[in-house]
């Protein structure tokens, strides 16, 4: 009974006491500015997305120091906006790297489901405004979006990972988007792994069933597409295709630059497919929210808000005939 008491006492002795790190009061030091170069949002922006997801990321807990709502959603923006090592984040925010991953996890998932500010135009006067943005860049009618896709580099997946190595050599996600002449996003698919062709990515999402009902409409893609009577192809390099077309990689460009954790200088989301889709669909959502917030893009990072063009693969010019008679007139009158 000694030797139990003593073993006892000598576990007590060596039990590391639990101590509680001075948590970041950043949100009300900084200035909006500060938190805008940090976080990608000023001090409202913060509050009203802590209003948003606070039902599904607070704690019902009694016990002490339990992380607060609008620190759970720093940790994430920080982490979105700088891409930085997950412990360093945590570190800054002083909570551990486990509660820093949780809060990332949390917050991502509550974005993605409370957050709905992705959608296709509905209406005429929706559509018709879209349509009006892209008439003044180029003066090229009846666009509702250019589309295309971006690689997000990801951790190399243990399940089925040749299909996430893309044609670059990397494993990935591939991401389709649709943007507006505002590089605003009105439409994303992020589920794709690496390997998968832009065109079939296209094929089998919602977008050809939505086009098919707008009629006299089109979006605007690269050669990586068929040409149809709703998705316009180069013909010819010309400036007006060009200057239009280059709307989604501008788009690609600034979101990757207010989210650094998805470019390619902050090396990849270290972190399962399933969990990287939810980190991209929430940046792109906080993205489209800046806009509609009008946060001002702060070029602070090396390389500011540079555009990354993807090289695609050409498709075969198998074109249908009725979109090479659409394509060729639009070529003639503008």
């Amino acid at each position: 009974m000694a030797a139990f008491m003593m073993v006892q006492n000598e576990g007590e002795r060596l039990r590391k006491e639990r101590t509680f790190r001075e948590r970041s009061t950043a949100l009300d030091i900084l200035t909006d500015r500060e938190l805008i170069e940090r976080y990608r949002f000023p001090r409202q922006g913060i509050l009203s997305l802590t209003d948003l997801v606070t039902q599904d990321i607070q704690r019902p807990t009694a016990r002490c120091h339990a992380i607060p709502p609008f620190l759970q959603v720093m940790v994430t923006l920080r982490f979105l906006a700088k891409g930085d090592f997950l412990s360093e984040t945590a570190d800054i925010h002083g909570i551990s790297k486990a509660s820093a991953s949780r809060c990332v996890e949390e917050v991502t998932s509550s974005i993605c489901k409370r957050l709905q500010n992705i959608k296709l135009p509905r209406g005429n006067a929706e559509i018709d405004a879209v349509k009006e943005g892209f008439y003044k860049i180029a003066r090229f009618p009846n666009v509702v979006g250019a589309v295309d896709g971006t690689l997000i580099p990801i951790q190399r997946p243990h399940e089925d990972e040749p299909a996430y190595i893309c044609r670059k050599g990397f494993p990935a996600i591939n991401v389709q988007a649709i943007a507006n002449s505002d590089l605003r996003f009105s439409n994303i698919v992020v589920r794709w792994p690496g390997s998968t062709h832009d065109s079939f990515m296209l094929t089998n999402s919602s977008v050809p069933g939505y086009m098919d009902q707008i009629p006299n409409s089109w979006l605007l893609g690269d050669s990586g597409y068929p040409l149809k009577k709703w998705l316009i192809t180069p013909l010819l390099h010309t400036p007006n295709d060009q200057e239009t077309r280059n709307v989604i990689e501008r788009s690609f460009g600034v979101l990757k630059s207010r989210f650094r954790c998805l470019h390619k200088t902050g090396g990849h989301l270290p972190y399962k497919p399933p969990k990287s889709v939810k980190i991209i669909s929430s940046c792109f959502k906080l993205h489209n929210k800046c806009i509609d917030d009008g946060v001002p893009l702060l070029n602070i990072e090396d390389g500011g808000n540079e555009v990354e063009i993807e090289n695609h693969i050409d498709m075969p010019a198998n074109h249908n005939r009725d979109a090479q008679t659409i394509r060729q007139r639009l070529v003639n009158r503008f």
